[in-house]
């Protein structure tokens, strides 16, 4: 990356000035911070680095630091000037034409596995209960959550993907009950849910378990509405379950969405790994008793107060299984835990670290990123949402705006802030909508290198070039052309090149929507050049040098919009 590059210059610049004492009184022990940026005036340069910090070891003026350090820099393939304490450097065409023949050398390699310390994590997100359809925050969940595993798998991470199913509560009782009123009704029986709003809280009636109410019927054609009350409520449970994740899985997967595993907390239950859990935090001494029920000294791991993992008539908590099952994934091996949970959950993390390092893990391995839900907007009025009735789904908005909008949208703010997801421009063909801008940019792309060969003139017109040629150009690309166009593809060039330092810094720190935030940048330069620049004309060297750029935007663009798991289509 070429801030790495020119910092790791001005390092070695100082070292040197160091040794040869033109640094005054500064040492190689003394701490400072080396801070790169671009200069707000271009004139000033393509980067600077401000040396300002280290003029109160060396008790000389910022300026006069700097000019002792470019002493020692190689400027073979920049320039250097000074202002004040800042290093300006100006890229030399060399490195553009680098740039361009790297990207083309990698294709979709380009950016990809740059980490230095490679870990194994566990991703573990989603993770819904089977009791009915996503709604749209699960959609942003699953849109983000698979978004960062590619990133991190891109970044060079070994990731493994998890949902973990939330089957062993109340709320399978609660679905089984609902199908058995809906199976009824099916029959003719004249039932329906509790119209108190206290006692309906104990049911699902949302509509979307009437089909399953049919398949149980066809499935189990004996049901009559005589001996539908004889049904045991554990087979009704187990039916309507099973269906509800079918479904859930089916648009995980319609939706580029991928588990390496479906983890049931029912099986967690069953393997006896809660209760081991309970005992391993007693045998450590962190479990007493009060009032009947069992409390873990989660305060002595920094939590604001002590939880009951196991209640006063022996049922468990829900932190009893999550410290099972958080425990579990360490001991499958894994380096690094990540979880993406709902911002209601923030007093949850304190309770689950303190678990781990009670049980010998290192609670700093395990990351939570706690994410806002979604606004739904429709002709700029917010859509109401509820769990049970007139919910809206993410199968709705899919229908609605498409698998490539929905999961650009949810992707395109940070996790953090809640999202407004305006419905109507998203399924717009304009470009006031991201995600269509984005894409049109890789289409006129392709277009452009169609047309290279194939005039879209009609007539005797020759192509530009041949089929022979253009493929010179993208796999063995002259790197003396770039001058061609480097005054006018300069600001172009050097975007594409910042991808590696986007991929670095988004993988590193957990976001995601900095890729969206880099392509639409990225489309927004390639769409200026475009309108002021003719890439195919009778210039057949400056043709080929901006034929080449262009390939470089459809490798880079491509690889983020895979990283999203957006298509990139060749024709709009």
């Amino acid at each position: 990356m070429l801030k790495d590059f020119f910092l790791n210059e001005v390092k070695s610049g100082i070292k040197k000035a160091i040794e040869n004492n033109k640094l005054g009184q500064l040492g190689v022990n003394d701490e400072y911070a080396l801070i790169i940026e671009k200069p707000k005036n271009p004139e000033f340069g393509d980067f600077a680095v401000n040396v300002s910090s280290m003029a109160r070891f060396a008790k000389i003026a910022p300026p006069v630091i700097a000019d002792a350090i470019i002493e020692f820099l190689s400027q073979n393939s920049y320039t250097v000037s000074v202002v004040g304490g800042f290093i300006n450097f100006k890229i030399k065409e060399e490195i553009l034409s680098d740039i361009i023949a790297e990207i083309l050398d990698k294709k979709e390699g380009y950016g990809k596995n740059q980490v230095k310390n490679k870990e194994k994590i566990l991703l573990e997100y989603v993770s819904a209960n089977p009791t009915g359809p996503f709604h749209i925050g699960h959609g942003r969940w699953a849109a983000m959550g698979s978004a960062l595993a590619n990133l991190l798998r891109f970044y060079g991470h070994d990731v493994f993907e998890e949902f973990y199913i939330n089957d062993a509560g109340s709320q399978i009782q609660k679905l089984g009950n609902s199908l058995r009123i809906r199976i009824q009704q099916a029959l003719g029986v004249n039932v329906d849910f509790p119209s108190d709003e206290l006692e309906r809280k104990n049911y699902y009636p949302g509509e979307y378990l009437i089909p399953t109410a049919k398949n149980y019927l066809s499935e189990h054609p004996n049901t009559t509405k005589d001996n539908i009350d004889e049904v045991p409520l554990s087979e009704l449970c187990e039916f309507a379950k099973k269906e509800m994740e079918a479904k859930q899985q089916k648009l995980l997967e319609d939706f580029r969405v991928h588990f390496d595993r479906f983890y049931s907390e029912l099986d967690l239950h069953k393997s006896g790994k809660v209760e081991n859990g309970v005992k391993a935090l007693k045998d450590k001494g962190y479990i007493y008793e009060q009032d009947g029920a069992m409390w873990f000294k989660s305060t002595v791991f920094g939590d604001d107060q002590d939880r009951v993992i196991k209640k006063a008539d022996g049922s468990n908590t829900y932190l009893t299984a999550d410290i099972a099952y958080h425990a579990e994934k360490f001991d499958r091996g894994f380096d690094r835990l990540i979880d993406i949970w709902g911002a209601d959950h923030h007093g949850y993390i304190a309770r689950v670290k303190a678990s781990l390092q009670a049980l010998g893990y290192n609670p700093d391995m395990f990351e939570v990123l706690l994410g806002q839900l979604v606004n739904l907007l429709i002709d700029g009025n917010e859509v109401r949402m509820g769990k049970r009735k007139n919910m809206v789904t993410l199968d709705d908005l899919i229908d609605e705006v498409g698998i490539d909008a929905t999961r650009y949208w949810m992707c395109m703010r940070n996790i953090d802030v809640t999202l407004d997801f305006d419905i109507e421009l998203a399924k717009r063909s304009t470009d006031e909508n991201p995600v269509f801008y984005v894409q049109y940019a890789y289409a006129r792309v392709c277009s452009i290198l169609r047309n290279a060969i194939s005039p879209s003139k009609v007539g005797d017109e020759p192509a530009p070039m041949t089929e022979a040629e253009l493929k010179e150009i993208e796999t063995n690309f002259d790197k003396s052309l770039i001058s061609r166009t480097a005054d006018t593809a300069k600001t172009l060039i050097m975007k594409l090149e910042e991808f590696k330092s986007v991929i670095a810094l988004s993988a590193e720190n957990r976001t995601v929507y900095t890729i969206c935030r880099y392509v639409q940048e990225l489309a927004q330069e390639f769409h200026s050049f475009y309108n002021a620049n003719r890439v195919i004309g009778e210039d057949k060297d400056l043709m080929k040098a901006r034929l080449a750029l262009m390939f470089a935007i459809k490798v880079v663009l491509k690889n983020a919009l895979d990283i999203l798991a957006v298509s990139a289509p060749e024709k709009m």
